[in-house]
């Protein structure tokens, strides 16, 4: 079965970083997108990256500059790479993955509704 686990959450200050890692396992797609959402409390959710199999990536446009997203297909990893963080950064986020060509086109847009499989979640706080 195909399962999607995130890492990597956890508490820091304003300006600070942290890296949020996503584990794939029994996933054997030749297309797909893989995306970063988040979720605050009272809001609705969030893309914040997505990256497709040939690498292509997109960002929403609060992260830009801040964000990297990248694969390691080797290892069946997803990382979100976070920098000069932000209150407004804290959220629970979500790994989640959409696959075959259409999943992956509605993907990269950050279409939630598209997106086959998602993690558990994992928390980050940014206090100011």
């Amino acid at each position: 079965a195909q399962q999607l686990a995130e890492s990597g959450g956890g508490s820091v200050q304003s300006g600070g970083s942290l890296t949020l890692s996503c584990k794939r396992s029994g996933f054997h797609y030749s297309d797909y997108c893989m995306a970063w959402f988040r979720q605050a409390p009272g809001k609705e959710r969030e893309g914040v990256a997505a990256i497709n199999e040939g690498g292509s990536t997109n960002y929403t446009d609060s992260v830009k500059g801040r964000f990297t997203i990248r694969q390691d297909n080797a290892n069946n990893i997803v990382v979100l790479e976070m920098t000069d963080l932000r209150p407004e950064d804290t959220a629970m986020y979500y790994c989640a993955a959409a696959v075959g060509l259409w999943g992956r086109w509605y993907g990269m847009h950050f279409s939630a509704d598209d997106f086959n499989y998602w993690g558990q979640g994992t928390q980050v706080t940014v206090s100011s």
